[in-house]
């Protein structure tokens, strides 16, 4: 019996076997794992770290557990009892306050002052952008003590310029529920403009200045250059930095923790902040990770919507 060969060089594999009447017979391909060795460290670790953990989290939900000893299945009481919890309640209410933050007013932001740092001629250029991405790199330590000054009721650095400017002052910033929000805000503001900058600025760079050169000579002015041509072009840019914005505010948690610690009266608790208090002040294990189900089910199921609603992943028509 003889073997026809397909293919040149070292690693040809066997496609037909001929037998000795001349018939033709397929002959399998010899099955070769080395592929699948390559690739395997991303599996393992992604099972590792993200399986596992899921798995863990949504199976302790399911029981009463205060960190020792065995833990105690009780079944969807937890999930009742998130129901009807009021401090749950407000930790989503300002959470959805925080997401908002970020998607409608810190993405705009970050998208209008990358389109000011792309302008041509522009001096210093290098500096700025580095100024702008700075905050992401400082401590949340630091930032909490600096803001915490800069906060502050009788001392603070924007009680005394409003005091200088307009006469008033002893605005209590961190201790009213409504301008606790307004600070956290403003913290967030501060610290991931500049980050998301970065990313529309790389976008902005990659639109071919054909296309604003073919948009002067239609007589565009820049409003409808930026609607027309820049908008279009930073699409897949905008939907990266919105859905990873959404999914980053959803889990805040230095912020309120370090400045507010919750307060007052919850108004900037967080379900990241729920989560640690249950799990770590009051060591309610179970409790805690059936808060974080509901937290990845929210998080994962509305970065689904935004993707489809955005386009992520599918190709271009």
């Amino acid at each position: 019996m003889t073997t026809a060969l397909t293919g040149t060089g070292v690693g040809r594999t066997a496609r037909t076997a001929r037998e000795p009447d001349g018939t033709a017979t397929p002959v399998r391909p010899k099955r070769t794992w080395a592929p699948y060795l390559f690739i395997s460290p991303f599996y393992v670790l992604y099972v590792l770290f993200m399986l596992v953990p899921v798995g863990v989290s949504l199976w302790l939900s399911l029981t009463e557990w205060v960190g020792l000893g065995t833990p105690r299945w009780v079944g969807l009481r937890n999930y009742r009892l998130l129901a009807t919890d009021i401090s749950f309640h407000r930790a989503l209410g300002n959470t959805a306050v925080f997401v908002l933050v970020a998607v409608f007013v810190i993405v705009p932001l970050a998208l209008l002052i990358a389109q000011a740092l792309n302008t041509r001629g522009l001096r210093a250029r290098d500096l700025w952008r580095t100024a702008y991405f700075v905050p992401i790199v400082v401590s949340p330590i630091l930032v909490a003590l600096v803001f915490g000054l800069f906060f502050d009721r009788q001392f603070g650095l924007l009680n005394s310029v409003l005091r200088a400017l307009f006469g008033t002052g002893g605005v209590d910033w961190l201790g009213d529920p409504e301008l606790a929000k307004v600070s956290i805000g403003l913290v967030m503001l501060w610290r991931w403009t500049g980050y998301l900058t970065i990313f529309f600025l790389a976008g902005l760079q990659a639109v071919p200045r054909e296309l604003y050169e073919a948009a002067a000579l239609d007589g565009a002015g820049r409003l409808r250059t930026f609607s027309t041509v820049t908008l279009p072009a930073l699409k897949p840019v905008t939907a990266f930095v919105v859905v990873t914005s959404f999914i980053g505010a959803a889990q805040i948690f230095e912020e309120p923790y370090l400045l507010t610690g919750g307060g007052p009266a919850e108004s900037t608790l967080s379900v990241s902040m729920f989560i640690y208090r249950a799990a770590f002040e009051r060591q309610q294990f179970g409790y805690a990770a059936a808060a974080a189900v509901v937290l990845f089910v929210l998080v994962f199921g509305l970065s689904q919507l935004f993707n489809r609603v955005l386009g992520i992943g599918r190709a271009a028509a």
